[in-house]
């Protein structure tokens, strides 16, 4: 029997990745991404056939699809390519990606066959209801941010293609993992279980509510939609979304429990105080270069609810979200994430949060992080190259496997120095690397000749990321913590080991 072929356009993002995962072994894949499948984490698979596009370029996607089309065509095309960030501001990736890459998307698929074309969107695409109501599978996608606009766009462009494939819509609850990966609610935990001056606060009355939905269930639904393609009628939607909604007051009561071990009561600022607070300091990080992520456009959804009833699509899906993945029931392992493997939650949430601003340090951990066994092979071979023994003849000596270990940990050392911003942190490592290798005959010019060669190839490594990180940045977060670690190992040697 035959697979069901499948295009997945946004196969690198949150959702694409943990669909084919789950699809893999039932559907022939062609997964469409702006990642690579290794960068993003996506599974690799005979099944699974992937091109590292932007569907906002017709030409090469054209070729693509071409490609596919000669192959024999889909069933299915899913789209769940989109920009969305949480700025509130109209950036160009929103038309770029969303309208004309959506139009591209659709065009370039009239001649594949499509049993279904399905077009991923947001509860958040549409207003928040009325106090008492509901948002249903019937509600306009009429919010008025840049966003809704968007989707709505989206939503009637499809209808113009009802004469080449059927096509339908679904509408996402805010999603999240156990790595959390849902922007708000990461810096809501960030906030709150730290020792900010604002972590007891909630804005208003905490009354603040959304539905969210675990991945897992959401990948569930699109599974038995994709089990059913004839199922849905034209441009029919589905709401893929809870129907109870979760307050800011109580995912607070929830994380502080859990994490503390103890009630903490919040505080409520005033609504009619937060706008101006949040103008102030949004303003403030203007200056400093650093901007919150609370925007001032956040005010206005203080205290509302976005109470959805979705139980038309748990009827037609004959789906519904489990209670063992609830929000509320979840925390306690998002929270044991964070707390035992503390690097991979930050750099899983910081690749979430994407254009929204990031301090630097934080952006240098997450790429040492990930570009790690690269630095850790350059510096091995460097510190063994010819030119450099004969200024540190004593790490040949050394076996290849051990020099990989000791590599990792000088690189994990400075890793954790950056990510808290504590060079303190690098130097009492240095200190100790200095008493252990004198003890080993090793020279100071030795160890020092090594952590300059660590320090180039950390600089050359991160020169070829594109990014928003500045030279200067690289310098005062890699370059000065690595001479304040020299300066350690001068001191060790110089005066025997002994600290002032």
């Amino acid at each position: 029997m035959s697979l069901q072929r499948v295009i997945v356009t946004g196969a690198s993002g949150f959702v694409g990745r943990h669909l084919l995962d789950e699809i893999k072994e039932t559907h022939q894949i062609f997964g469409l991404g702006r990642r690579s499948q290794h960068d993003c984490g996506a599974p690799i698979h005979p099944n699974i056939s992937w091109t590292q596009i932007d569907i906002g370029d017709r030409e090469p996607l054209l070729k693509v699809f071409e490609e596919i089309k000669a192959s024999g065509g889909v069933d299915v095309l899913l789209h769940l390519a989109a920009h969305y960030d949480f700025t509130g501001e109209e950036h160009p990736e929103y038309w770029r990606t969303n309208v004309e890459g959506l139009r591209n998307v659709l065009e370039l698929s009239k001649g594949l066959g499509l049993r279904r074309f399905i077009f991923a969107s947001s509860v958040a695409a549409s207003r928040f209801p009325p106090p008492g109501g509901a948002l249903t599978e019937t509600s306009a996608p009429d919010g008025d941010h840049i966003y809704a606009v968007t989707k709505r766009l989206g939503e009637e462009m499809l209808s113009e293609y009802s004469a080449h494939f059927p096509t339908c819509i679904v509408r996402f609850a805010a999603l999240f993992s156990d790595w959390c990966e849902y922007p708000p609610l990461y810096v809501f935990l960030e906030t709150w279980l730290s020792r900010r001056w604002n972590a007891r606060l909630l804005g208003g009355r905490g009354e603040s509510a959304v539905p969210y939905l675990h991945v897992r269930d959401a990948i569930l639904a699109l599974r038995a939609l994709l089990a059913q393609p004839e199922l849905p009628s034209e441009r029919e939607v589905f709401a893929v979304s809870p129907d109870r909604v979760i307050s800011h007051r109580e995912l607070f009561a929830s994380a502080t429990m859990a994490a503390l071990g103890q009630p903490v009561r919040p505080i409520g600022m005033p609504r009619m105080l937060c706008r101006p607070g949040m103008w102030g300091r949004d303003l403030l990080g203007r200056l400093l270069g650093e901007r919150p992520f609370e925007r001032p456009w956040m005010a206005r959804y203080i205290d509302l609810k976005m109470t959805v009833n979705a139980s038309r699509t748990r009827q037609r899906l004959q789906w519904a979200p489990r209670p063992r993945l609830e929000i509320l029931r979840r925390l306690p392992f998002l929270l044991e994430n964070r707390k035992t493997r503390p690097s991979e939650w930050s750099c899983v949430n910081l690749a979430a949060m994407k254009i929204v601003h990031v301090h630097p340090n934080l952006q240098i951990h997450r790429l040492l992080e990930a570009r790690e066994d690269e630095i850790c092979s350059a510096m091995t071979e460097q510190l063994l190259a010819p030119q450099h023994l004969r200024r540190s003849e004593r790490y040949e000596q050394i076996p290849k496997h051990e020099h990989d270990w000791y590599n990792r940990l000088l690189l994990h050392s400075l890793m954790s120095s950056i990510r808290t911003r504590e060079k303190a942190l690098f130097r009492s490592y240095c200190r100790d690397l200095a008493d252990r290798r004198r003890t080993q005959g090793f020279t100071a010019e030795e160890v020092c000749h090594a952590l300059n060669l660590f320090n180039e190839v950390c600089l050359k490594t991160l020169a070829t990321e594109p990014g928003p990180v500045t030279f200067a940045e690289l310098d005062d977060y890699i370059t000065a913590a690595i001479q304040f670690g020299i300066d350690e190992v001068e001191d060790v040697f110089e005066h025997g080991g002994g600290k002032d």
